[in-house]
């Protein structure tokens, strides 16, 4: 199977890729312009929801110049285009719609953070039914990914665990320092921050283990270390003082760092972690190490391993980079992607994502 896909994935990268881009969001954007951008995909479509995108240039869309291609929000005509592959980026993924693609003959890359998409296993069966039968209808395959979960819970994790003969737990630690981050509505209402700990309802605005849980249990099956189950947690971490940050003004008392620790369950311990942490002030009520923005995996085993990644930009450069990564990645997968066989494609079933950078 793997010889195959390489001879595959050999044929592919020498074709030029016919692709619509589905959505021109804060990430579908990066991705569009990524599209127009590279030597081996020709945009031949865009989807939009919005009335203020529709019939605008592709180019107008992401900041570049025109490409004759014009914004629908016609799905039938989406489907005339007989594209190779639809790079699918819509806030909510519909499944209904995910199987007319399917089923039309094209190639679905889709950026989510519904984690079960990620692992087949993880879908309720009368859903996985649904796109596997639309996958065999088309001959075509469904890809999910994006940076967090896909690059750092899959893609980093396998390199590095590839060094070890004994792992006894590896960590990633996600760092989001959102002090510079201007948005009230996402960091005071949707994230929570500002309230007082005992109006903060953690399961209900931390679902953390719906999100990653699927892409470390996907994980811990190619490592041939099945999870007996995902647990999860949550703490918070109070300002020690008033403070004002991007968004508006935290009072002393009230949540200011939260992390969610999603655990993945082997023989009573945790084998694989994911600690995501976000704060807007490091002047906590509690001795946590706060990185900058970014990432730090621990590995535990045999071969111990600290790997820290950095990004290093200011939280308004971030605002751009961070929808890239995730959009950049699915965009550098069309290629693997088309050398698979039909149907719901994991990161571990495709050959290694490379980027065309010619």
């Amino acid at each position: 199977m793997r010889s195959e896909l390489s001879a595959n994935l050999k044929k592919t990268v020498a074709q030029n890729l016919r692709v619509v881009q589905w959505t021109s969001g804060r990430i579908g954007k990066q991705s569009l312009r990524a599209i127009i951008e590279h030597p081996s995909l020709t945009l031949v479509g865009v989807f939009a929801h919005s009335e203020e995108k529709i019939r605008r240039d592709a180019g107008e869309l992401c900041g570049l110049p025109p490409t004759g291609i014009v914004a629908t929000d016609n799905m039938g005509e989406i489907l005339a285009l007989g594209a190779d592959c639809i790079l699918y980026m819509p806030r909510q993924p519909n499944i209904d719609e995910l199987c007319q693609l399917l089923a039309s003959g094209s190639n679905v890359v889709m950026v989510t953070s519904q984690g079960d998409l990620f692992r087949p296993e993880s879908m309720e069966p009368q859903v996985r039914e649904k796109l596997e039968r639309a996958c065999q209808c088309g001959s075509s395959s469904l890809h999910s990914t994006g940076s967090s979960p896909g690059f750092i819970t899959e893609a980093v994790p396998l390199v590095l665990t590839s060094l070890q003969r004994r792992l006894d737990c590896l960590t990633i630690d996600e760092f989001g320092d959102l002090s510079e981050y201007n948005s009230a509505a996402m960091v005071f209402d949707t994230l929570g921050f500002g309230l007082m700990p005992h109006a903060f309802e953690s399961e209900a605005r931390a679902h953390g283990r719906e999100v990653f849980g699927p892409s470390l249990a996907l994980l811990a099956d190619a490592l041939s270390i099945p999870l007996e189950s995902v647990e999860q947690s949550v703490e918070i971490a109070t300002a020690l003082k008033d403070v004002e940050i991007a968004a508006g003004k935290l009072k002393a008392g009230s949540v200011a760092a939260q992390r969610v620790t999603v655990s993945g369950m082997r023989n009573g311990k945790a084998v694989l972690q994911f600690r995501l942490c976000w704060y807007c002030t490091r002047e906590l009520d509690k001795d946590w190490t706060l990185n900058n923005s970014g990432w730090h995996i621990s590995v535990k085993g045999d071969t111990p391993l600290e790997v820290d990644i950095g990004i290093p930009l200011s939280m308004e450069q971030l605002a751009t980079v961070g929808p890239a990564m995730a959009a950049h990645r699915a965009v550098n997968s069309v290629h693997a992607l088309m050398a698979a066989p039909p149907g719901i494609v994991s990161s571990f079933d495709l050959s290694p994502v490379a980027a065309i950078l010619r």
